[in-house]
């Protein structure tokens, strides 16, 4: 039996999809095969040499320490689309909020509470609350991904010109987007040209940091910036500091830290991006299917350290290979099946970066012999068996 470890509350409708004859699902277990987390910080933590898979339910792998995983041939899943409808809506409101003064409104109004005349005091005082519409004004999105392509779809229907820039747009992503939507050819083009600003791009070193002083210097007076993404691309100091010279009318961010709290011209929403009833049951069914696939048949979708590779069951065995992607490799695979007189059925590759993965399905038995001529093979680091 197969032992899923929960390292958060996950969404029954995705633990229900484990068959219990076949999964003991629990956050107790331990010698767990797979691990379910939502945003439970998995750095510090050894993992059990049982471990082969974690899913994380939701985009972001930031709490996952993704290369050690890598390392020790565990395959990290993650759910992106799953919750971007969630967010899609939670950018509408942030560019609302951005664009009207709703928040210190909604502050003021409350400090009405027990003087008389509250109806004629709010006449009086709205004016100082006065903000712009959004139809007419530019946005930029930066990233083009599931989210950041709804975001844009999102705008353009509330009459915003929209401009976005994503280096990585795959087809897909292009064909979803309204024709009516500008390609911008870089990010300084989104800095240079934008009302709004809104990011959505992952964490990475190449993009911590991108809202700093020398893309802030970029940007027109008075631009508002939406960040949904990561805490990490957007440098507080710099931000604060723009804010105070008015370079920056408004920062919206979904990630509260230290820096940004009770900072006059920052809007601090307490992560809630994927925070709805849907999104979580969107995540927690991803996760597990991707979980259950590949504990059952050794099919990756959707990993983000290990190639996509699936393969439909049509033989009695299979074994998957991780090995590292140099030269050679798959006729070593083929040619090591043939030294020990068993025939390859079918068989798939795929490469991500520095690492491949290799399904080789066979009708023959599958023996220590097998996997230890496999794992004999330069640059094959781990072996399943199914």
């Amino acid at each position: 039996m197969k032992k899923i470890k929960l390292m958060n509350k996950i969404a029954s409708v995705g633990t229900d999809i484990f068959d219990r004859s076949r999964y003991e699902v629990s956050d107790e277990v331990t010698n767990e095969d797979a691990i379910m987390v939502r945003s439970a910080a998995l750095h510090d933590i050894e993992f059990a040499e049982s471990v082969s898979a974690i899913a994380r339910c939701g985009a972001g792998v930031n709490n996952i320490p993704v290369d050690k995983c890598t390392e020790k041939g565990i395959v990290v899943f993650n759910t992106p689309g799953a919750n971007a409808n969630g967010v899609k809506e939670l950018a509408v409101c942030a560019l609302v909020l951005a664009a009207r003064n709703v928040v210190g409104g909604i502050k003021w109004a409350e400090t009405l509470k027990g003087q008389e005349g509250v109806a004629k005091l709010v006449e009086k005082g709205k004016s100082a609350y006065v903000g712009n519409e959004l139809v007419g004004k530019t946005l930029g999105v930066v990233g083009l991904g599931a989210i950041g392509g709804m975001v844009a779809n999102a705008a353009n229907a509330l009459g915003m010109n929209v401009m976005g820039y994503d280096p990585y747009l795959s087809p897909k992503a292009a064909w979803s987007l309204n024709p009516s939507i500008k390609q911008a050819t870089s990010y300084d083009e989104i800095f240079k040209s934008c009302d709004y600003i809104s990011l959505h791009v992952p964490a990475t070193p190449q993009t911590k940091n991108m809202i700093c002083r020398r893309s802030l210097l970029l940007m027109k007076e008075g631009v508002k910036i939406i960040n949904l993404a990561r805490a990490d691309l957007v440098n507080a100091a710099d931000i604060k500091n723009a804010i105070a010279e008015k370079k920056v009318s408004v920062y919206v961010t979904d990630f509260p830290t230290e820096e940004t709290v009770g900072c006059e011209g920052i809007i601090n929403i307490p992560h809630l991006g994927a925070s709805t009833n849907e999104s979580e049951d969107n995540c927690a069914i991803m996760a597990a299917k991707q979980l259950d696939a590949y504990l059952s048949t050794g099919n990756i979708h959707n990993s983000v350290n290990f190639p996509n590779v699936a393969l439909e069951v049509a033989a009695d065995h299979r074994i998957c290979v991780m090995h590292k992607n140099i030269p050679n490799v798959l006729s070593r695979i083929t040619g090591a099946f043939a030294s020990i007189n068993t025939n390859i059925e079918n068989m798939a590759n795929a490469s991500k970066g520095d690492i491949a993965y290799t399904i080789v399905e066979t009708n023959d038995p599958i023996t220590e012999n097998t996997v230890k001529t496999v794992m004999a093979i330069e640059g094959v680091f781990k072996v399943k068996c199914y």
